[in-house]
């Protein structure tokens, strides 16, 4: 399954073109993406008998495309989920997830302006779940059961923010206005690659600045589920960024971080790219 927020409406893209989720279901399944998720176990079952579209079919007009998840009761962010990246921010590897929040209101369209906060503020493209099937004390195996589908998010971070006082706490630093971009698309779990045909990359101006496998993850997709459900009751909706691979501004010598009018485009392989200007 693919799905897509349209001028506001829930719209599933299929090889015979997109279908309007309300229109099509002759109103048994709403428009508001927020509200279809609460039905997303037999709004799943309906949607089988829709093909969907391939990977590379076009997709509506970027500018009525929204975020896939736009009301979330709970967005949990993974941090130093690689290897690699633990390192270039000068971590050691995590024994269990780094968790911390983002703010709801952080979220934006896929493709809109980012307004920078100020001169340290960085890229992070990740993997986003989108829970389906909200729970507790979900077992790995069965945790994509509750997985709505994945789409492309980028954890923008204002690097002053995020690591101001001692210690320093992540949430307010990820979260102002436009730091948290989705879309283009929800994709669902069986139509996802393989961890290793799954790549994430993010480019600034053109430039690459971070490119690996969805496999290089620390704790899987699976695992975080798991262990974030043996804490937090999961909801319908709610969006778990699952950690961002090596290459980020942070990590250079001299440090590098997003200037106005420069460009970020962030894509994950079988689900597309969002992009954002920087103002």
């Amino acid at each position: 399954m693919r799905l897509a927020v349209v001028d506001e409406r829930a719209t599933l893209l299929t090889d015979a073109g997109p279908v309007d989720v309300e229109h099509e279901s002759e109103g048994r399944f709403p428009s508001d993406v927020t509200r279809l998720y609460e039905e997303w176990a037999a709004f799943r079952q309906w949607a089988k008998g829709y093909p969907s579209a391939a990977a590379a079919a076009p997709l509506p007009a970027s500018s009525s495309l929204g975020p896939v998840s736009s009301r979330p009761a709970q967005i949990l962010a993974v941090g130093l989920n690689y290897v690699a990246h633990a390192a270039e921010s000068g971590f050691v590897v995590p024994e269990a997830p780094i968790v911390f929040t983002k703010f709801a209101s952080s979220i934006s369209r896929p493709y809109e302006d980012l307004p920078l906060s100020g001169d340290s503020v960085d890229w992070e493209v990740e993997l986003v779940a989108v829970i389906g099937v909200g729970g507790r004390d979900i077992a790995a195996e069965d945790a994509f059961d509750h997985v709505a589908g994945f789409t492309v998010g980028q954890d923008y971070s204002d690097r002053e923010v995020q690591f101001l006082g001692a210690p320093a706490q992540f949430s307010l630093g990820k979260s102002f206005p436009g730091f948290a971009p989705l879309g283009p698309v929800l994709v669902s779990p069986d139509e996802m690659p393989t961890p290793e045909e799954t790549v994430l990359e993010c480019t600034v101006d053109g430039e690459v600045m971070q490119s690996a496998p969805l496999s290089d993850l620390i704790f899987s997709v699976p695992d975080l589920i798991a262990r974030l459900s043996a804490v937090v009751t999961l909801m319908p909706g709610d969006l778990i960024f699952t950690g961002t691979p090596p290459g980020v501004g942070f990590g250079m010598s001299p440090r590098r971080y997003l200037r106005r009018g420069e460009t970020v485009r962030a894509s994950i392989t079988g689900i597309g790219a969002i992009e954002q200007v920087c103002v």
